[in-house]
């Protein structure tokens, strides 16, 4: 793509961003150009204009990073900071009862993307962090948003290879389809040993007007887990917010779910 005569100002400015990740948070221009495919005095121009606008900030070092203005930019997102306020008293909530990971995530596309966490002081440890796109069906979250994505997102996530974190991922499409049915059909998820081998999450989906909004789930170390126990607690929490946000019950008083196939091992 480099110099490429189509690529638009916004394509371009757009890729420099996107040159960034969690394991490269600063950069030299030269790297900039060669991540963005650019030429290094298109990136010269517009990182000095990004830079003057906020976007991006210029150290000491010369290394350029992400800058705080698009923070304050992407905190308007709806499903974003609105999202995580209604959620984080939930949250807590659920984090004093059990003291382990509680994660809330949203889908976007083809993955999911974790908006808020709360990090048990002595829970296992996970892999996510605010902000991270993570594929959909290997944690519970994201078991929760592809059962209840729209079909056409279903049948493409189903069709594409399915990336295997552990022994115990579910990579076989037939497989995953029967795991979202089961999902669809019990209320919760469990991911179960599929991102690491001691990790079990358990998830629930969070309702809006408009369908299934977001998934909130705890995650546990395996050996001390148990979804029966689990599951109830995380759809509790799940209610609540879908409450708020204007969804009515989906469950009598004193339903108990069974759990799903597939999903658990």
């Amino acid at each position: 793509m480099r110099g490429q005569p189509g690529r638009s100002v916004t394509s371009k400015v757009l890729a420099l961003l996107d040159a960034f990740s969690p394991t490269s948070p600063a950069l030299t221009l030269s790297e900039l150009a060669r991540r963005a495919e650019l030429p290094l005095s298109t990136v010269y121009r517009r990182a000095a204009e990004l830079v003057e606008w906020g976007a991006l900030e210029r150290g000491d070092d010369g290394r350029y990073r992400v800058g705080l203005r698009l923070w304050e930019v992407g905190s308007l997102a709806p499903r974003g900071l609105g999202l995580r306020e209604l959620a984080l008293p939930v949250m807590e909530d659920l984090y004093e009862v059990t003291h382990e990971n509680v994660q809330l995530a949203v889908r976007q596309g083809l993955e999911l993307v974790f908006i808020e966490r709360i990090t048990g002081r002595d829970a296992v440890p996970v892999l996510t962090r605010v902000g991270g796109r993570f594929a959909m069906h290997a944690t519970g979250v994201g078991l929760v948003l592809l059962a209840h994505a729209p079909v056409e997102v279903q049948e493409e996530v189903l069709a594409a290879p399915l990336e295997r974190y552990t022994d115990l991922t579910i990579t076989d499409p037939a497989r995953l389809r029967r795991c979202l049915a089961d999902v669809r059909r019990v209320g919760y998820a469990v991911s179960d040993r599929q991102v690491t081998m001691d990790a079990l999450s358990v998830a629930a989906p969070i309702r809006a007007s408009e369908g299934v909004l977001a998934a909130i789930s705890l995650v546990v170390a395996h050996d001390r887990a148990d979804p029966v126990v689990l599951a109830p607690l995380v759809q509790a929490a799940g209610r609540v917010l879908s409450r708020a946000l204007g969804s009515p019950p989906r469950q009598p008083p004193g339903w108990t779910p069974s759990p799903p196939r597939g999903g658990t091992r």
